[in-house]
């Protein structure tokens, strides 16, 4: 369904209780990531840092947020290595491509270059967040997602199969969406992700697939258009 695709994954979705990474989880995302590109698509990748620091972990101790944000983009930038050698024991060519520069591990980001890896097959993973402050890793996969011409986000869950009007593990009556316009997530106030995100993804006009990424096999069923998650787009349609 779907040709040029940018997966969102949280720094947790590569822990397990007591560790930061877990090989098993890396290897199986690995081996379906694999999948993915043997259909002929373009993938590319954001991942988060939250199984070591977020910016507002940070501030809980102590820590000037700027000075946490960037502590958080280098966690981001450990996990994008985690994810790219995982790849590469699996076989699947990669790049790492990060907003600060540090050449000595990954390429500084650069649009086309970037462009032009998933063009030769290669799949491209995002670190270092934009390379500011103050902005999420939702605001980096929206941004990168726009730059590289993706038509879709595929934002991978921990154990949450779609959007609900309330959060279903504290509210049991909560209304899961099978389809919302980015205008209901702001109006709404539902907490997929920050506005800057939202916003920008309505203005470019890149669909995004909310699913579960427990349950093996989803990201390819997402990518062909066959999971059972919720799906936001411009029109809602």
């Amino acid at each position: 369904m779907y040709k040029r695709v940018l997966l969102k994954l949280s720094g947790e979705a590569l822990s397990s209780p007591g560790n930061a990474f877990d090989p098993a989880i890396l290897k199986a995302l690995a081996e379906e990531l694999k999948q993915v590109r043997e259909l002929g698509v373009d993938l590319a990748i954001v991942v988060g840092g939250g199984n070591f620091i977020r910016g507002k972990m940070a501030e809980s101790i102590g820590i000037e947020r700027v000075q946490g944000d960037y502590m958080g983009m280098l966690a981001t930038v450990i996990n994008a290595l985690a994810v790219q050698g995982a790849l590469e024991q699996a076989g699947v060519p990669t790049r790492v491509q990060t907003a600060i520069e540090m050449q000595k591990v990954a390429e500084p980001f650069i649009v086309r270059r970037a462009i032009r890896h998933l063009e030769k097959g290669r799949i491209v993973i995002f670190g270092a967040g934009t390379g500011n402050p103050y902005f999420s890793t939702d605001t980096t996969a929206a941004l990168r997602a726009s730059e590289i011409g993706a038509d879709v986000i595929l934002m991978a869950k921990n154990g949450v199969d779609g959007v609900y009007s309330a959060d279903p593990k504290t509210h049991p009556e909560a209304v899961k969406f099978d389809s919302l316009s980015y205008m209901d997530l702001l109006q709404k106030g539902l907490q997929v992700m920050d506005t800057t995100a939202t916003s920008m993804c309505m203005d470019n006009d890149v669909d995004l697939i909310v699913f579960n990424m427990n349950e093996p096999g989803n990201i390819l069923k997402a990518v062909r258009g066959e999971v059972n998650g919720t799906i936001i787009s411009k029109e809602g349609n």
